[in-house]
């Protein structure tokens, strides 16, 4: 089969096609024949190796994490799907590779499709769905009437984000630029701050979460501020925390590294009484199956910036890695 392989780390490296072997499948698997894979940063970052104390892929390895296809063999021991199922997955850390034509996945980290969009559609949505539900729903236990905070409201993560917050019951503010304030609107935010224009600290108080996406400190420093007390601020970007070491499974001396990393931060929430944690999504069928029941229900809807084809998988990462995707981009791997 064709997939794309990262050969070796490096900021400057490109991921190349290559011939694999088909994946065998564990008793506990399902081989899936892709139909299209979303592109994420976090694809990007591996790549370049940022990630590599925490999840140590060897090269050469194929990259990817999110995919939308059919099922055409499954394990012995698989109960949930059949040949002919129409599922996707963030596939698990450890076993990703959705960039290619065939996967194997663990049948917890799959859900069916939603029957109302498109193949293509569903690629877009588990990692971002996941990292949403993670973060509002599991951690957040975010409810009616609260206020809550989503950075960056056309991205990937805030496109899907807003629309569940809303559902949630929350009153929901974002930022984005000028031109993509009619598309978060549309998606149900209350308060649009511009942020080339405005400085969000000046404009918003007593908050009760802030889903927090930027990767500059002083932006993190004003998010903890504009928490009300017993508030929460949910990072994707980090710094990582011991908590997150151990639920990675980490040794020792990286759960040391991580305390260090995020002492600082710790301390300045401690400091506002609010609480910090650092959120690294993982693969859930289950909460992906109570997203499709969404999408069907007409509640939460995709959006694709722009498709390509699976011969430009370089060229869908590096405009992801821009940082202007309006919403996801999407590889269509089976035409």
């Amino acid at each position: 089969m064709k997939a794309y392989i990262v050969k070796k780390y490096g900021k400057k490296e490109i991921l190349h096609l290559a011939d694999r072997a088909m994946p065998t499948i564990q008793e506990n698997e399902v081989l899936v024949q892709i139909h299209s894979a979303g592109v994420n940063s976090l694809d990007a970052l591996i790549r370049n190796g940022e990630f590599k104390l925490f999840l140590p892929y060897k090269p050469s390895f194929v990259s990817g994490h999110d995919m939308a296809g059919v099922v055409t063999q499954v394990g012995s021991k698989v109960s949930r799907f059949k040949p002919g199922d129409e599922v996707y997955a963030r596939v698990p850390d450890h076993h990703i590779g959705s960039f290619a034509e065939f996967i194997a996945v663990d049948e917890k980290a799959l859900a069916v499709k939603p029957t109302n969009i498109s193949m293509e559609e569903a690629g877009s949505i588990p990692l971002v769905g996941l990292t949403s539900w993670q973060a509002l729903v599991e951690t957040g236990k975010v409810k009616k009437g609260q206020k809550v905070f989503i950075q960056a409201g056309s991205g990937g993560v805030g496109t899907f984000a807003i629309q569940l917050a809303k559902q949630l019951g929350a009153f929901v503010a974002t930022t984005t630029s000028a031109k993509n304030m009619d598309l978060v609107k549309s998606l149900g935010a209350d308060l649009i701050i511009d942020y080339a224009k405005q400085d969000f600290e000046e404009i918003l108080k007593g908050y009760d979460l802030v889903l927090h996406s930027n990767k500059d400190k002083k932006v993190l420093e004003k998010s903890l501020r504009i928490l009300k007390p017993g508030g929460q601020l949910i990072s994707l970007t980090g710094p990582p925390t011991p908590e997150f070491a151990t639920r990675m499974g980490l040794p020792g001396y990286l759960k040391f590294i991580t305390k260090l990393l995020s002492a600082g931060t710790k301390r300045k929430a401690k400091q506002l009484n609010v609480t910090f944690t650092f959120l690294f999504m993982r693969a859930e069928g289950n909460q992906l199956g109570e997203i499709t029941k969404l999408i069907e229900a007409g509640i939460i809807r995709p959006v694709i910036d722009k498709l390509f084809p699976f011969e430009q998988t370089n060229e869908a990462l590096a405009y992801v890695e821009a940082g202007r995707a309006r919403g996801k981009v999407v590889v269509k791997v089976k035409e």
